[in-house]
């Protein structure tokens, strides 16, 4: 409709048609991210003006602030990703949103640099992250999706103590891991180099060789003081 109507919106995306944004999944989020992309903006139907009988905007509306909380845990600014409700009818509000997206992205700048992470710690988390897409899938499927009636409760329940709890234990702790299993694939390496590395603390960096020692993840080279990849 925004061509139809001759609105000129930026020419600095990229844009993917999906069915509904109930199609979106937290691998599309990650795969533009990990190719760089500075970010990430999805538009669908109103809330409850589904076009299918799924409702997939109130699907998207959980993904986007569940994975809003995965980026800001690993350094990211959340605001690189936004979700945005209108109809097919109303170009000249998808213009407006599209542009102001693009300019507030511009304003973070690049990727990354942007928030000043150090690069290979940054894609290290991205990689640990795409090792657990399958898992982190089923997680927000199962514990961590919220069923209100209005935005603002979704809003609420993912900024609520009940959350952050729920997302240290289930994301939080195996991020760290899978962050520390891909080190430790290179070679191996003593706890004071991957707390430095990945800047954990001893205690919860204990906890989680631990772990994944009795996990049988991981084992204890006594003769070098290095933890290496069993």
């Amino acid at each position: 409709m925004a061509g139809v109507s001759r609105l000129q919106h930026t020419t600095e995306m990229r844009l993917i048609r999906v069915m509904c944004t109930g199609r979106v999944d937290p691998s599309h989020i990650l795969k533009a991210f990990s190719k760089g992309i500075d970010g990430v903006f999805i538009g669908g139907c109103r809330l409850n003006e589904c076009n299918y009988t799924t409702q997939g905007n109130y699907h998207a509306l959980n993904l986007v602030l569940f994975f809003r909380k995965i980026m800001e845990h690993i350094g990211l600014n959340p605001e690189r990703l936004t979700l945005e409700f209108m109809s097919s009818s109303e170009s000249n509000v998808y213009v407006e949103v599209v542009n102001k997206f693009v300019r507030k992205v511009k304003e973070l700048g690049p990727l990354g640099k942007g928030e000043g992470l150090d690069e290979n710690g940054f894609k290290l988390k991205l990689q640990a992250l795409t090792k657990l897409i399958p898992y982190i899938r089923l997680v927000e499927n199962e514990r961590l999706r919220a069923h209100f009636l209005k935005e603002k409760e979704y809003e609420d329940f993912y900024s609520s103590d009940e959350f952050n709890e729920l997302f240290s234990e289930l994301i939080g702790d195996k991020l760290a891991i899978s962050e520390i299993m891909l080190l430790l694939r290179e070679k191996p390496l003593s706890s004071g180099e991957i707390s430095e590395v990945l800047g954990l603390n001893q205690s919860d960096l204990s906890r989680h060789l631990h772990n994944s020692a009795r996990q049988g993840l991981v084992r204890y080279e006594e003769s070098q003081w290095r933890f290496a990849h069993a």
